[in-house]
């Protein structure tokens, strides 16, 4: 049976996220059967966890203080480094900045971030034209009031990004394509990381209770990986039956969610799940989405074991960068 025939069986709407541990990843056994339960997440669900991912706590730890210590800073003082004021949209976003469901929001996303690229903890000649790629170009900016925050977020980055290195393949694995599928579309799409504060929601701001951290949304690039503060659950998902399940913050674990680059890859075959942000725990929340793209020349269009006579092409072929960068200058009322 085909992938294309395989997605037409699947059938009603998940109330759980799976959770699917890393460690087999060792042997080419151990591969194929991660690549299989891969495979049923993305059709099912969209969304999993991955658990004994190799990050240790230490660096979860740092990055953490670090995020803290940033955004506790006052307003002017993070406001220098707006995104606005340079290239990639790298930099610090403001609560209320962007608007990612303009629709269903009208007040804006109640989060602040800071976006960063790829960069070599030691600079090196090369971290320019890995900066250097696309709608994301340009290099990364730093608050010299807060000098440990570029370590532990790139400590972080590198460590994510080795596992975005090791998804990959079983991602192929799961389509029945070989490993090295994206070996050649992947060479210089450096991952984007944001580092994201969700303020308690007690009168500094315009909004009302139903404002969201991030409105309802899916992904622009082929997956992405999120850490979350552990204790405070505010990421939520939507099934076909349009019910909101709470993806929990389980400790030692990792979400890993499947975005639009995939679901035009597949023809919807993998689902790239609509989701959002409410953090009405009554505390302030800290999570970190990394983004796993291709690079930005490559051309994403259907691969053939996703089309079917029951299930034709869904899109129309498009350069993952023309994709990105639509979706980004949407999310931001349209600047650069």
């Amino acid at each position: 049976m085909s992938l294309a025939d395989s997605a037409v069986a699947v059938n009603g709407a998940f109330t759980s996220i799976p959770i699917i541990d890393l460690s087999k990843r060792t042997t080419p056994e151990g591969r194929i059967a991660l690549a299989q339960e891969i495979q049923e997440a993305c059709m099912k669900v969209g969304f999993f966890y991955i658990k004994n991912h190799g990050i240790p706590p230490k660096c979860l730890n740092k990055v953490l203080a670090a995020m803290e210590e940033y955004f506790a800073l006052d307003s002017e003082t993070k406001l220098k480094l707006h995104h606005n004021n340079y290239s990639g949209f790298k930099g610090y976003s403001p609560p209320l900045d962007a608007n990612i469901d303009p629709t269903n929001n009208t007040k804006g996303d109640l989060h602040e971030g800071f976006r960063v690229g790829w960069e070599e903890i030691k600079a090196k000649d090369n971290d320019e034209k890995r900066a250097n790629d696309g709608a994301m170009a340009g290099a990364n900016v730093w608050p010299s009031e807060c000098p440990r925050f570029r370590e532990a977020c790139l400590e972080y980055y590198h460590e994510a990004a080795g596992i975005g290195k090791v998804l990959y393949p079983l991602f192929a694995l799961a389509l029945n394509l070989p490993e090295t599928f994206f070996d050649d579309k992947t060479k210089n799409s450096a991952a984007i990381m944001r580092a994201l504060h969700y303020p308690l929601q007690d009168g500094q701001f315009d909004v009302d209770d139903d404002t969201p951290g991030i409105g309802a949304h899916t992904e622009f690039t082929c997956f992405t990986i999120l850490w979350q503060q552990p204790g405070i659950t505010a990421l939520q998902v939507r099934n076909s039956e349009k019910r909101w399940i709470d993806a929990v913050s389980i400790d030692g674990t990792l979400v890993i969610n499947i975005g639009d680059q995939l679901a035009l890859w597949t023809n919807d075959v993998f689902k790239s799940t609509v989701h959002r942000a409410m953090n009405k725990s009554g505390q302030e929340r800290y999570s970190i989405p990394m983004f796993f793209g291709t690079d930005y020349h490559v051309n994403i269009e259907p691969i053939p074991s996703c089309v079917s006579e029951d299930r034709p092409f869904k899109y129309s072929p498009i350069t993952a960068g023309e994709y990105v960068n639509q979706r980004l200058k949407n999310m931001y009322h349209g600047t650069q």
